[in-house]
């Protein structure tokens, strides 16, 4: 397993961070899923190529892009929506 560090844009609450750590955690070959707000910093294990690019894609797709990455606005309206789902199911 390697560890690693991402920087992810619009990560705004405890919501947002909850449900990253959710669906990350689902997926295989990751683990130890943290999540920082204060530095929109995402960090996991993974174990693989394959995990990690799986990761980039699940952060997209739930509107967290990689710092640098595209950021639209259906992305932005995305966390949005993740953020309150987060909030929920706290």
């Amino acid at each position: 397993m390697e560890n690693t560090t991402i920087k992810v844009q619009n990560l705004k609450c405890g919501g947002c961070a909850n449900t990253i750590v959710t669906q990350l955690s689902k997926l295989e070959g990751i683990s130890d899923v943290n999540v920082n707000n204060d530095t929109s910093e995402v960090n996991f294990n993974y174990g693989s190529d394959i995990a990690f690019k799986s990761v980039k894609t699940k952060l997209s797709d739930l509107g967290y892009p990689m710092a640098g990455e595209e950021n639209s606005f259906p992305k932005k309206a995305k966390s949005f929506v993740s953020c309150a789902v987060g909030r929920m199911s706290k």
